[in-house]
């Protein structure tokens, strides 16, 4: 199990005609039991398990490709590959095969391929010569083969008939000869032929015919075949962009001459299939899925021999790290990593796991630090890439090294507080950059990718560690902008497309990190500052505000609506309601899709600050009737307070009811003694900016604080007292102690159990005012 000739990689094509990697293990053919035959075995090298018992059919078609490679299909549609590691191997499988099957291993293929259409099966026994003869490569016999070899072209058994002519006789060689002539001699419509050749061939989908076409010596001038296309006014000049424009540029010299060689090649034939050739049909799809195959299996070699070379990588992180690098320079390693990592996805989980680990072991994310600020854009471009690739297959990689740089770094020094640096200071016009860089943030914030274990939780230490070391740096520019509260500061079109990923990443926070972001916005009073950006001449920022807010309300958490009430932040949403004048647009609709939804959810709190605060304004509006039936809503609310105070004040469990009443579900008169208890001093928040400023509701009349008189109705007799004001109504009401402890906006810890109990006998001590 130890022979290296034999280790293989196992692929399998999918519906998607990529190959997946089904493991890494080692081959074996031998006799199989209960496939009653000799088969082809592959145990992977990791735990012994079978990967692959496929039994070895007498009629199914073995092809070797690349000397390394052999491809069959077992069933419809299910193709499978074995790249072996030696040739050597390949070799010893190859002639294993031959020989159950009865054949030469000196071929590369060892069946014809037949398909199941009756129509060909018909056309396959009627034809009295089943090989196909090509003609002499003369110029004169252009015509001839060019029709030749497009007939071919309708059945599998025909192309396949016709490949086997072609891989004879050097006949492709000859016809590159024959391209010269008709080149020097300025032949166009040989070389017109020659091109429908040479377009033809492709289509055959054969991997025999690309090894020889792309060879070293002859691959440019089956290029120069592909510059005359009959259609074209002129000839292309792909042969002088790949020799003169196409530079390759070697960062750190590469000492594998096959490596380099796989380097050209892969190039060349990528440039081949997505620039010379023309887009396949519909019908024509199929028949290039072995390009797509020897360019895959290409670039799969390519990072594997790159990532065997520890002095080539060593090299190229030592250098990146050094200060003294010239911009050139770096700037060409970086885009060497980003080709590198590029080439890395085509790599399947496992293997891409290692790739990344190998990469971060190296230094590739301390190297991220540096290239990320570089000044030039070329390069900033590139790490981006590079970050992207890596946070996308395993964001836990990257967050586990942003939380060792905790103990050894300063806050400006740390990685992700250098990507919300160069996102805020984005000077792209078309933010390009920093739309990128927000998804990198999702992705690292996102606590649905976040690991958990018995010893340890990635969720809580990295979203602590975002909210005391970098949320800061990412709010700086919407304080910067709203330190006015009439309108924002900034108004030119980068400002705005910067705060609107701002806020998009906030709103995520919001859905995302209940505690966390509650703790931060109410601290910070940030609601307000958001809130300020509804006035912004621009309605995608004002639709990214409202929005922010809508997921606050969303939540539906009385900590967040004594927050907004006390703060009277609805008010600029009013505000900018009536500011867009009735203008059916999107701004319109998700103003009242937010108070829809305070009336479908029943937010009772929100619903009676709503109506007592603007119901008289949105009276007015009735092309939609949301805002009647949230008064509707408040009404009802109202009349069952009105109908509890005329029980007389009997205790809840003692009124008759037919349902048994839920204990720990609170009554409603005691929710509305919390909501409405605004005349009581607030203790403040905690660190930061105090919200005391905030604390006192506002009426809609000239946004004077509200008062008990103007607070809303209450069917509880102490309510009942205090809206009056009436200091003989009062007497027989049992007063708290001044010192007493009072409710807070924010109670971070939750309600004590004092507190509660204060409540409770408050309640139930309130005389019945007749």
């Amino acid at each position: 199990m130890t022979d290296t000739r034999r280790r293989v990689k196992l692929y399998a094509l999918n519906a998607d005609r990529q190959w997946d990697d089904r493991g890494t293990g080692h081959v074996q053919s031998l006799y199989v039991d209960k496939l009653k035959g000799v088969g082809l075995v592959v145990r992977a090298e990791s735990d012994g398990n079978v990967l692959l018992e496929s039994k070895i059919q007498p009629d199914t078609a073995y092809q070797k490709q690349q000397e390394t490679l052999i491809v069959w299909s077992e069933g419809d549609n299910y193709d499978l590959a074995l790249s072996f590691q030696e040739r050597a191997g390949c070799d010893e499988i190859w002639e294993k095969i031959c020989q159950v099957q009865g054949k030469d291993p000196s071929v590369d293929i060892t069946q014809d391929f037949v398909e199941d259409d009756e129509d060909e099966r018909f056309d396959e026994l009627s034809d009295p010569s089943p090989a196909v003869e090509l003609p002499n490569p003369e110029m004169s016999k252009l015509d001839q083969i060019s029709e030749i070899v497009h007939s071919c072209l309708t059945t599998a058994a025909r192309r396949e008939k016709l490949a086997l002519a072609l891989e004879t006789d050097n006949y492709i060689r000859k016809l590159l000869v024959l391209f010269h002539e008709c080149e020097d001699l300025d032949n166009i419509t040989g070389l017109h032929r020659l091109y429908e050749i040479f377009k033809n061939i492709f289509l055959l989908n054969k991997n025999a015919l690309f090894e020889i076409m792309f060879a070293e010596d002859v691959i440019f001038d089956v290029v120069g075949c592909l510059e005359y296309d009959p259609n074209a006014k002129k000839p292309k000049c792909h042969r002088e962009y790949l020799r003169k424009m196409a530079k390759f540029r070697e960062v750190v010299s590469i000492n594998n001459p096959e490596l380099l060689s796989k380097i050209h090649q892969t190039y060349r034939v990528q440039y081949i299939q997505d620039v010379i050739l023309p887009p396949p049909s519909v019908f024509e799809e199929n028949l290039m899925s072995s390009l797509s195959s020897f360019i895959f299996f290409n670039k799969v070699e390519i990072v594997s021999l790159i990532q065997e070379d520890e002095r080539f990588l060593s090299e190229i992180f030592n250098q990146l790290s050094d200060e003294t690098l010239d911009d050139q320079k770096r700037r060409d390693l970086v885009c060497f990593l980003k080709e590198f990592c590029t080439f890395s996805q085509t790599l399947q989980q496992q293997s891409r796991e290692a790739f990344y680990k190998t990469l971060t072991s190296l230094g590739v994310l301390a190297a991220l630090e540096t290239t990320l600020a570089a000044d030039d854009l070329s390069t900033k471009l590139a790490s981006i890439d590079i970050l992207s690739y890596i946070v996308e297959f395993s964001p836990s990689l990257v967050r586990e090294y942003i939380l060792q740089q905790n103990t050894n770094s300063e806050d400006e020094a740390l990685l992700l507080n250098v990507i919300i640096e160069q996102l805020v200071c984005d000077n792209d016009p078309e933010i390009g950059g920093a739309v990128q860089l927000c998804g990198i943030l999702r992705i690292l914030l996102d606590p649905e990718n976040m690991m958990a274990s018995m010893n340890k939780s990635e969720k809580t230490d990295f979203l602590s560690f975002f909210y005391k070391h970098s949320v800061h740096v990412l709010i700086a520019p919407l304080l910067a902008n709203t330190l006015e509260e009439d309108r924002p500061g900034r108004e030119d079109f980068p400002t705005v497309q910067l705060l609107g990923q701002v806020l998009d990443l906030l709103s995520f926070c919001v859905e995302h990190h209940a505690y966390h972001s509650k703790n931060f916005i109410l601290t910070r009073d940030l609601v307000r500052r958001v809130l300020v950006l509804m006035k912004s001449r621009h309605t995608f920022l004002a639709l990214s505000a409202l929005r922010f807010l809508r997921k606050i309300i969303a939540l539906k958490d009385e900590f967040y609506n004594r927050y907004l009430i006390k703060g009277n932040l609805i008010a600029p949403v009013v505000d900018a309601f009536f500011r867009n004048q009735g203008r059916y647009n999107l701004l319109d609709s998700a103003i009242i899709e937010l108070f829809e939804f305070i009336r479908l959810e029943d937010i009772k709190s929100l619903c009676t600050y709503v109506v007592d605060t603007f119901g008289k304004q949105l009276e007015s509006v009735n092309y939609v009737q949301t805002f009647r039936a949230l008064r509707t809503k408040y009404e009802q609310h109202q009349d069952r307070l009105k109908d509890r105070s005329l029980d007389g004040g009997v205790p809840p469990i003692l009124r008759p009811s037919r349902f048994k009443r839920d204990p720990r579900q609170p009554e409603e008169d005691e929710e509305l003694w919390f909501a409405t208890d605004d005349d009581l001093e607030e203790e403040p928040i905690g660190p930061g900016p105090t919200v005391q400023t905030i604390l006192s509701p506002v009426s809609e009349e000239g946004r004077k604080p509200l008062t008990p008189s103007n607070s809303p109705k209450s069917g509880s007799a102490l309510l009942t007292a205090l809206s009056n004001n009436n200091p003989s109504t009062l007497s027989g009401v049992a007063q708290e102690p001044k010192n007493s402890l009072k409710k807070g906006l924010v109670d971070y810890e939750g309600d004590s159990d004092e507190e509660e109990n204060e409540s409770t006998e408050s309640e139930t001590k309130r005389p019945k005012i007749s």
